[in-house]
């Protein structure tokens, strides 16, 4: 079994910063792809950003040159250092892993989420 945990949301007024983490602990012989997600309420999921187990990172445009995603493979562990928030980044973070667990069994996994309230 596999399982994400997502740490880090809060609330914070305009402007601020968050930093999220994405713990990922089990059965797990390695991680490729890891991405993040959000939904605002009354929305639909949206990507945010991704990370290849090689580092290669894509950003939403809505996110690009604010929000930072990085990952340390020897904690299995990604971030998503958040910067210049603004009231419409307040949503439900979820994070999203293509995980191989120790059978060889490949599966996306989600996250719980948390919770980003940017206000003032």
């Amino acid at each position: 079994q596999v399982q994400l945990v997502e740490s880090g949301g809060g609330s914070v007024q305009p402007g601020g910063s968050l930093r999220l983490s994405c713990a990922a602990s089990g059965s797990i012989f390695s991680i490729n792809t890891m991405r993040w997600y959000r939904q605002a309420p009354g929305k639909t999921r949206e990507f945010v950003a991704t990370i290849t187990s090689g580092g290669v990172t894509n950003y939403a445009d809505s996110v690009s040159g604010r929000f930072t995603i990085s990952r340390d493979n020897a904690k299995n562990t990604m971030y998503l250092q958040m910067n210049s928030l603004k009231p419409e980044d307040t949503a439900v973070y979820y994070c999203n892993a293509d995980v191989v667990a120790t059978t060889r069994a490949a599966t996306v996994y989600w996250g719980q989420g948390t919770q980003v309230t940017v206000s003032s």
